[in-house]
């Protein structure tokens, strides 16, 4: 099964696919679309929305699982974020892909063991997991391939 993870942002969308395998997972590609901080936020979405638009045609995953909101003291960046996720949520749906959504407790629990784990130990256990020579870079890319490895594992235990 081929798998796309998404870290939703506005700046920085962590990307990551995955092929899944009876609990062996393999990293086919993994990235981030990085917006401008001075672009009018309507292009940022269009650019997020576009640039996903083309991983997901390029490598016709399966399904996409994707990060649930949470939210901050910061009222902008959720609202800024959450129109983000309604342009990642639209891409997938326009192509086709099934969409599962995950809470950040459910992928460090399903990842490291450990619902209250540090970026530290998803990091490290995502490189494990995926047998990577370097950290994923930056970190929203790490998050993206924790989400997509949560959702295999949740697909392998037939609790998704």
């Amino acid at each position: 099964m081929l798998i796309i993870g998404v870290d939703p942002g506005i700046a920085t969308v962590g990307v990551g696919i995955i092929e899944a395998d009876n609990g062996m997972y393999r990293a086919v590609e993994y990235g981030a679309i990085i917006t401008k901080p001075r672009q009018l936020l309507e292009d940022r979405l269009n650019q997020i929305y576009d640039k996903l638009t083309d991983i997901i045609k390029r490598h016709k995953p399966d399904c996409m699982a994707v990060e649930e909101l949470f939210f901050n003291t910061n009222a902008k960046t959720a609202l800024d974020v959450a129109q983000a996720r309604g342009a990642i949520l639209l891409a997938a749906k326009r192509q086709g892909v099934d969409i599962y959504e995950y809470t950040p407790l459910q992928v460090k629990q399903s990842v490291v063991g450990y619902g209250r784990a540090e970026k530290h130990q998803v990091i490290y256990m995502t490189k494990l997991i995926l047998k990577l020579k370097e950290d994923p870079k930056p970190d929203d890319t790490a998050d993206a391939l924790a989400i997509a490895i949560c959702h295999g594992n949740f697909k392998m235990h037939n609790f998704g």
